[in-house]
């Protein structure tokens, strides 16, 4: 079943070589919600799971185990002598009899959802941490897969536990969104023939996430599809931002603050402005929803450099969908996307996000430049000084061959021009970066939808990378 898996090159290779492996593997599966979790697992490990159950939404301890323990009879536990388990210590001592009679191979267990089943003292946690100390991880063929969106329940119990789960996972897989060609693939399978404009603009509307890309109706265009799905009251993701981060972290509300706070400031905050815009205190707690909504994509942090005087950490707002409902969908003004369709106001959006759409798929430039085998970082570079008014540049490729791209972005319905004036305002960035880097050779990547128009200004430019380079 793994033929039916689009994309997720690197996570097969990762499950490849766990299932491929002569000991026992215990792995997470974290990702944002409606990202694909659980459709890998299951389509990867397919007929190997020798069990498989998920934890059930708001169920007290009792229905948990009760639920916990009808999989398990489902799955063959009933041909074993046992009693009805009380506890979770109860559960998995059954769960070890049940895999323990297993002829598979390889012993697949997938436990999804895992959050909600560690319901308040049910002490779910000792009994997980028991079940692989004491047994599973001394066997050499068994598999514990565990997934959950909820993402500070993981990070917390799971992946930074210091207790007697720390160091114990053998495999940790962070699942992202797709990619522009995996959501191009994606949606060809579906019956869409969209032009590379418009999957682009579908892409920073709701990113590559495969629940809401499955939603899509070929039967119609996709500005009709956008505007049924989110902004009809009836429609199916109409109230997805409610749901989406109460789905993922505790205590949402927080993570929520921060997120508004952070698109009021496209370009990203420091953590002493986050705070002061917040309201939130400083210290471990406010490290956690930083880190939390990084893991999950939400976020971006990264280095802006100012000459001399080094560099800070900013944090920047960068998930797609979230940006598209603080835009439109939250705006009372707006009631269709229909409606917004060549205005000013996209153009303004589009502009903005697509420099977002570029950074995330960085290495497919690097790829066009024939530079991605060369070690590289990237930051955003900006003036020291006030009288360089413009003199930002939002991605700069730093490279080990002493060379430096500096990447200009610009959002276009045509082939983008470039006028006399745009070109004073680049040279001014390049002769005011060159003054603070002039060790480095230099050269000027232009990043547009469809290239740039033949005229007299474009010999500044050294390289180009359209729409199409990015699909890869």
């Amino acid at each position: 079943m793994k033929e039916l898996i689009l994309g997720r090159n690197q996570e097969k290779i990762a499950l490849e070589k766990i299932f491929s492996s002569r000991k026992s593997e215990f792995v997470v599966v974290c990702g944002r919600r409606r990202i694909g979790k659980t459709f890998l697992v299951r389509e990867f490990f397919d007929e190997s799971i020798v069990f498989q159950t998920a934890g059930l939404a708001n169920g007290d301890l009792q229905l948990q185990i009760t639920n916990f323990y009808k999989e398990m009879l489902e799955a063959g536990l009933r041909n074993i002598p046992h009693e009805k388990p009380c506890d979770w210590t109860d559960v998995f001592f059954l769960l070890r009899s049940l895999v323990s009679a297993s002829r598979q191979k390889r012993k697949v267990i997938f436990l999804d959802e895992l959050p909600w089943m560690d319901t308040p003292k049910s002490n779910f946690i000792p009994a997980l941490e028991h079940f692989w100390n004491a047994w599973a991880s001394a066997q050499k063929d068994v598999v514990l897969v565990v997934c959950g969106s909820a993402t500070s329940w993981m990070m917390n119990k799971l992946i930074n536990d210091h207790g007697g789960l720390h160091n114990r996972l053998t495999c940790q897989i962070f699942l992202q969104q797709f990619t522009l060609g995996e959501t191009r693939q994606f949606l060809e399978n579906k019956g869409f023939k969209a032009s590379l404009y418009d999957i682009s603009t579908l892409y920073m509307c709701m990113g590559g996430v495969p629940f809401y890309l499955d939603k899509l109706d070929s039967s119609k265009s996709l500005v009709q599809n956008i505007d049924d799905l989110f902004f009809k009251k009836q429609g199916e993701l109409h109230n997805e931002f409610k749901n989406l981060y109460s789905a993922l972290f505790k205590n949402s509300d927080d993570y929520i603050t921060v997120v508004k706070a952070l698109n009021e400031k496209r370009y990203g905050m420091t953590r002493e402005e986050v705070i002061v815009k917040t309201g939130l205190k400083s210290g471990k707690g406010l490290s956690t929803v930083l880190e939390n909504l990084e893991s999950c994509g939400f976020i971006r942090s990264y280095p802006v450099f100012k000459g001399t005087r080094g560099n800070t950490l900013l944090y920047q707002l960068v998930d797609f969908y979230s940006l598209f409902y603080f835009n439109f969908i939250e705006q009372e003004s707006v009631s269709s996307w229909q409606q917004v369709q060549g205005k000013p106001v996209f153009y303004a959006w589009a502009g903005l996000t697509f420099e977002n759409l570029v950074m995330l798929h960085e290495q497919k430039i690097k790829e066009k430049l024939g530079i991605s085998g060369i070690e590289s970082r990237n930051y955003v570079w900006r003036a020291v000084d006030k009288g360089n008014k413009g003199a930002q540049i939002d991605l700069v490729i730093d490279r080990a061959d002493n060379t430096v791209n500096i990447c200009e972005m610009k959002f276009s319905i045509a082939q983008f021009s470039i006028n006399e004036s745009y070109e004073m305002n680049l040279r001014n960035k390049i002769q005011r970066f060159m003054e603070e880097n002039p060790k480095k050779s230099m050269q000027l990547t232009f990043v547009t939808t469809y290239g740039l128009s033949s005229g007299k200004y474009n010999g500044i430019v050294n390289n180009q990378i359209v729409l199409n380079d990015l699909f890869g």
